[in-house]
């Protein structure tokens, strides 16, 4: 019995022994069909992600290609703007527009102009009837009350002043400028006026009612930049030559 038991025991023993062989000579090898955890992308045959451009490791933003970088080494060029029939480039005047469109960049300087031509008429044909409400809105205190003495003055004596406008021949801006976010234009104006004053009687004391004379005259305007009031004031006169 105990030669029979060995016997036995041996052969199961080469059983165990030779499939545990076979086994692992199977597992241990790579047929092809095996699985990998984790499979890299491969770059060589996808596209890039729309904003990438090939050799590129960065996915740049929607506007980024519209950013200039810094690193280009050059300078960001500033916008030249056109002053032409307006000011000299370089000149105080050009100067001192651009520090008004550096505060307000949506001011135009020919609007401007143009604006002060109609303020410009207005005004004398106000003060000419004694029209206190519309200088009111047109004028700084200090100047609005050396019109309202001369208008004070004037009426005193009964007399009453004709003006008509034939043309205004030259608007141009002779100087600009901004301190403290005020900004201070002056423009001379060189017009044609018929212009007589009447005294009660209605004879002409003064001027004369079918002659043009030409009138130069500087006037400044001022307004603080930024602010909600888009109205220019008139803030200075003087006679101009």
């Amino acid at each position: 019995m105990q030669d029979s038991f060995d016997i036995t025991t041996l052969i199961f023993l080469a059983l165990a022994v030779f499939v545990i062989w076979r086994l692992r000579s199977v597992l241990g090898q790579k047929t092809g069909a095996e699985r990998s955890p984790f499979k890299p992308l491969d770059r060589s045959r996808t596209e890039p992600p729309a904003g990438r451009q090939e050799g590129d490791n960065v996915v740049r933003l929607p506007g980024a290609d519209r950013a200039q970088p810094a690193d280009r080494g050059q300078a960001a060029v500033a916008e030249v703007r056109d002053w032409r029939g307006i000011a000299e480039p370089g000149s105080a005047v050009a100067r001192g527009l651009e520090q008004v469109v550096q505060v307000e960049p949506a001011f135009d300087p020919r609007a401007f102009v143009d604006g002060a031509k109609s303020a410009y008429e207005t005004i004398v044909i106000a003060f000419a009837k004694g029209d206190r409400k519309t200088l009111r809105t047109l004028l700084s205190r200090e100047v609005g009350e050396g019109f309202e003495r001369a208008i004070g003055e004037r009426e005193r004596n009964r007399q009453t002043v004709e003006t008509t406008f034939v043309s205004i021949d030259k608007a141009e801006i002779v100087a600009v400028d901004v301190r403290n976010r005020v900004a201070q234009i002056t423009v001379r104006f060189l017009s044609n006026l018929i212009t007589a004053t009447r005294n009660a009687e209605g004879a002409v004391v003064d001027g004369s009612a079918e002659t043009v004379v030409e009138v130069p005259d500087v006037w400044t305007f001022a307004r603080t930049l930024g602010s909600r009031d888009p109205n220019w004031q008139l803030v200075a006169t003087e006679a101009g030559n």
